[in-house]
């Protein structure tokens, strides 16, 4: 219960952030709100960095893994936010947010055109229901809809890309990396938004700002990955994905958005298309190669079998270790030991 709880409060925080964002884009200009929503989040994570202080000092990120950061510090802090709010300034966040499902249907599908990962004919079905759900949607509401459909789906893009970066990363935290991400992508995008046009906003506006970033971007993703230590990754997204439908609820709700027929015939294409989305495991026999790495784990997942004395197997820990050759075949999802894509650390290939 408490797994659940942790996702289903993630997803409201993060689902909250459309109709916050565009409320708050009374204020702003897209990129003056970016930078401010990013920096937020850096500002949330700073004290999650701060407790890992000790732990940092035995990371090591090297060349490759720099490249990784450095790409989803551009795509996903940089570029995916100002699409998005530039989306919502010409369109109705209730839309918007549920446009934002087509973040899941892209990860899937570079996942399997880029990143070597399975998606079989049902998790391609499922894609495609997303997509026409977006031109349902994107098609209902006329061109100013229709310009923040391809918008939303261009950030939905660079936030896909940022997932399989992020995904992939080796020597860094999920919340050193999320802080790293919103320190530099929110200073450039707020020195860029200011440099354009002169931040006349409030200083209440220019804290909500903040707060909402620091919640929806910062904290809800420490949520997640705690929810997903207690759940494993499939319930926890499962439980997450309910987020586009929250800023949906919450833009009729409190901003008082129409709600179409549009929007009904998109929700009953998105719910089983997500569902079979986030069901889609696969198995097959592979090997991994020897490796040596530091990351959140515990011993009862088939991976980590490394005794310590006292510890119960359950029990989430972080330390560097050793995995020895192996092969086996199991159900899987691509993870940071099952990376489809050849990589110089983790290896993992289909026999």
């Amino acid at each position: 219960m408490y797994g659940f709880l942790l996702a289903l409060i993630a997803a409201v925080l993060f689902g909250a952030s459309t109709p916050a964002s565009k409320w708050l884009l009374g204020s702003f200009e897209p990129l003056q709100l970016a930078g401010l929503l990013y920096l937020g989040a850096a500002l949330g994570m700073a004290p999650v960095v701060a407790l890992e202080r000790g732990e940092a000092r035995k990371l090591r990120i090297d060349r490759a893994n720099a490249l990784r950061l450095l790409g989803a510090v551009l795509l996903g802090g940089a570029l995916g936010p100002v699409l998005l709010l530039l989306a919502l300034r010409s369109s109705s966040a209730g839309s918007i947010a549920l446009l934002l499902n087509l973040e899941l249907a892209a990860t899937a599908a570079l996942g399997a055109m880029l990143f070597r990962e399975h998606l079989g004919p049902r998790g391609w079905w499922a894609v495609a229901g997303v997509v026409l759900a977006s031109a349902v949607l994107g098609g209902g509401g006329g061109w100013p809809l229709l310009a923040g459909a391809v918008l939303t789906a261009g950030a939905c893009l660079c936030w896909a890309l940022d997932n399989h970066l992020t995904a992939l990363i080796d020597g860094i935290s999920a919340a050193r990396s999320t802080f790293v991400k919103g320190a530099v992508a929110g200073s450039v995008n707020l020195a860029l938004g200011t440099a354009a046009a002169p931040l006349d906003a409030s200083a209440g506006s220019v804290a909500a700002a903040l707060a909402l970033g620091a919640f929806s971007y910062g904290v809800s993703v420490v949520l997640y990955i705690r929810a997903a230590h207690e759940l494993g990754a499939t319930r926890a997204q499962a439980v997450f994905a309910s987020a586009p439908f929250v800023g949906a609820l919450l833009a009729f709700a409190w901003l008082a958005e129409p709600l179409g027929a549009a929007h009904g015939i998109a929700i009953a294409l998105l719910l089983p298309s997500i569902a079979a989305l986030v069901r889609s495991q696969h198995a097959h026999p592979h090997a991994h190669a020897p490796a040596t790495h530091d990351h959140s784990h515990r011993h009862d997942d088939g991976h980590h079998a490394h005794a310590h004395p006292g510890l119960p197997a359950t029990t989430r820990h972080a330390h560097f270790h050793e995995h020895k050759a192996a092969r086996h075949a199991h159900p899987h999802w691509p993870d940071l030991h099952h990376p489809h894509w050849p990589d110089l650390h983790h290896r993992h290939f289909h026999e």
